[in-house]
């Protein structure tokens, strides 16, 4: 079967089955080169990478082309690594030694059957872990309880 047969019977051009590269040896200088730059430069990615070989070294090799190789070696893959936080212990929880020396405090919000929503404000003791007060409203902003609690403090 000749080569113009074939590529006909598979919808090719004869020009895309007889394509030969022309810079087979730059691209292998490129390879290089990013091999290299990505061996000594650990944080460096593409962008730093074209930068240094375009400003610094001087070539004027195309992006896109610089880009094709980087993918074809696979740099684009790598994975920086996370950094690890070291966090403390925490404390350990005090523990109230009698009733009403601490209290806890938590809005909680739910829906009725109906879809119509609801919260609660809870007080607790921390001693025996008793409800000293709930209070049930369809509207309870947070601003006004703080600003009564502030009030009683004082």
């Amino acid at each position: 079967m000749s080569i113009r047969l074939a590529c006909a019977t598979f919808g090719i051009s004869e020009t895309c089955y007889r394509y030969q590269p022309l810079h087979g040896s730059e691209n292998e200088e490129v390879m290089d080169w990013l091999l290299r730059l990505t061996d000594c430069h650990k944080r460096w990615r593409f962008g730093l990478c074209f930068l240094y070989l375009r400003n610094v070294k001087g070539f004027y090799w195309n992006h896109k082309r610089v880009y094709r190789i980087y993918r074809e070696l696979e740099l684009n893959l790598r994975i920086k690594p996370r950094k690890r936080l070291i966090r403390g212990k925490p404390d350990k929880l005090s523990v109230p030694k009698e009733p009403n020396e601490t209290w806890s405090m938590d809005f909680m919000a739910d829906q009725l059957s109906s879809g119509r929503s609801f919260r609660t404000f809870n007080v607790l003791d921390d001693y025996n872990r008793e409800g000293l007060g709930i209070e049930v409203d369809v509207s309870l902003p947070s601003e006004s309880y703080c600003q009564k609690l502030c009030m009683a403090a004082v």
